[in-house]
């Protein structure tokens, strides 16, 4: 188009009338606005025609970026998780051992101050219980002895009245005369 405008000027040099010129001129610019109507048309047309499939392109495309996006940011989901889960546990090992220290730190000052009180310790209790489990089992044996000793005793006893009184029954008895 800027060549024909050329072309046109040149020829306006060239002529001899200014009214040729203005219509010539006025005819260019018809035919180059024309054409570029035309072209705006078919670029339209192209567009209507081709956008369907352009746009389903985009589409599979955008869903494509999605999932390679979604992926990414899953994985990177599962190594945070992961690095969160393991800080969990470490922080959960330390305050437990730091709780046992506390724990066995307070056990430590409670046993120290009863002692001082005179508060008789579990082992002191679980000594106690076993010595008194030991004399009532010594107890028991000497009282089953002395049980049988008696019972021996009953026995001679009863054996040695019943002999007295057998030797009694065969003795005649002497008459008063």
């Amino acid at each position: 188009m800027v060549k024909k405008l050329k072309a046109m000027a040149d020829k306006k040099k060239h002529s001899a009338g200014a009214g040729l010129f203005d219509s010539a001129l006025a005819s260019s610019v018809r035919e180059s606005a024309k054409e570029i109507w035309l072209a705006g048309m078919g670029a339209f047309a192209k567009a209507q025609a081709e956008g369907k499939q352009v746009f389903e392109a985009l589409v599979k495309e955008g869903a494509s970026l999605q999932k390679k996006t979604q992926g990414v940011a899953e994985e990177k989901f599962g190594e945070v998780q992961s690095k969160m889960t393991s800080m969990a546990d470490d922080v959960t090992a330390k305050a437990g051992k730091q709780w046992d220290k506390l724990e066995s730190i307070f056990e430590e000052r409670t046993a120290k101050a009863m002692k001082k009180l005179g508060v008789p310790s579990s082992k002191d209790v679980q000594a106690l219980m076993d010595r008194i489990d030991a004399l009532s089992a010594k107890v028991e044996s000497r009282a089953k002895s002395a049980a049988k000793t008696a019972s021996a005793k009953v026995g001679a006893a009863r054996k040695s009245t019943t002999a007295k009184k057998a030797a009694a029954k065969r003795a005649p008895r002497k008459s008063a005369a």
